[in-house]
């Protein structure tokens, strides 16, 4: 196991939103709880987290699902976190999560992920390590896609920095999108307070951050060569999640996305619990968390 490792940052989750390309399986429950393969959808955000160093975390949902996520992660202890939950009482916009988490971030710095993106990359942990010591004031992460007028796109000069952010544009002047991962300084809810919404009626995440490259406060970082971004918003989105994960899984026999085994790793619980966690499961999830708490043993 690594040695303890953790962040003052607090972390959000937002796992709002209606779901409305889903339908009819989020017409009762929350899209962020479907399941990718062998886990819920939130498990995966929820461990890029974790191996962030984030011991503290927001969970944001509407009213009516909220409690469906308390049931599921609880206070969090179990896990060596420290879970809270914050009502969305209408989708505004990415950007509003940091309006509605103001008072409890309480001037903290603050790593945002959206509940339904998978990111997974070769040196993840470290690459999120580097990224929360930044001292600039906002941090996203940026990914090449083939076709990338669905994205916000960001350009960069011949140095590698960023000079200009746009919302799904018809003639993209890069082919890098940013990622449903974003790290902002105190100043984000401040910001978020002074947008204006969109055409949509929404409180757009690309404006927030392009307030910060105009501040020239924006770090970008590049996932390299071999990083998965998934976007599960639409059926074949969450398929191809599924297939992915699963070849993954079996291939190299290790899980994509276990919160229990990060916290671990992050030496925040030890081998008895985890073991004791899977215990709890009556499944194959459960077994593989004390199959790699025993063989630490």
């Amino acid at each position: 196991m690594t040695p303890p490792h953790e962040t003052d940052m607090k972390g959000v989750v937002l796992a709002g939103g209606l779901g409305t390309r889903l339908q009819p399986l989020t017409l009762a429950l929350s899209k962020q709880l479907l399941p990718i393969y062998d886990k819920p959808l939130v498990y995966y955000p929820i461990t890029n987290l974790i191996l962030a160093g984030i011991r503290e975390i927001c969970i944001i949902s509407s009213p009516e699902h909220l409690p469906l996520y308390k049931k599921l992660l609880g206070d969090g202890a179990s896990w060596g976190l420290s879970f809270t939950y914050i009502e969305q009482p209408k989708p505004a916009g990415i950007a509003q999560a940091m309006l509605l988490t103001e008072d409890w971030l309480a001037g903290s710095r603050s790593i945002l992920a959206l509940g339904d993106n998978i990111l997974y990359s070769p040196g993840l942990t470290g690459l999120l390590r580097t990224a929360v010591t930044s001292t600039a004031g906002a941090v996203c992460f940026a990914y090449p896609v083939r076709d990338a007028r669905a994205f916000g796109v960001i350009e960069f000069d011949e140095d590698g920095r960023p000079i200009s952010l746009e919302e799904k544009p018809e003639r993209p002047k890069s082919n890098m999108a940013v990622t449903g991962l974003y790290i902002y300084d105190a100043t984000a809810a401040e910001r978020a307070r002074g947008l204006s919404p969109s055409d949509r009626g929404e409180l757009e995440i690309t404006e927030l951050n392009r307030s910060y490259l105009r501040d020239g406060q924006l770090e970008v970082v590049q996932l390299p060569r071999g990083s998965t971004w998934l976007d599960t918003g639409t059926l074949e989105g969450m398929v191809t999640a599924t297939e992915w994960v699963r070849a993954v899984e079996q291939q190299q026999g290790f899980k994509v996305g276990c919160p229990e085994e990060a916290a671990w790793r992050n030496g925040w619980i030890n081998s008895e619990a985890l073991s004791a966690l899977g215990k709890r499961l009556r499944s194959g999830y459960g077994e593989y968390l004390c199959d790699i708490a025993k063989d630490a043993q």
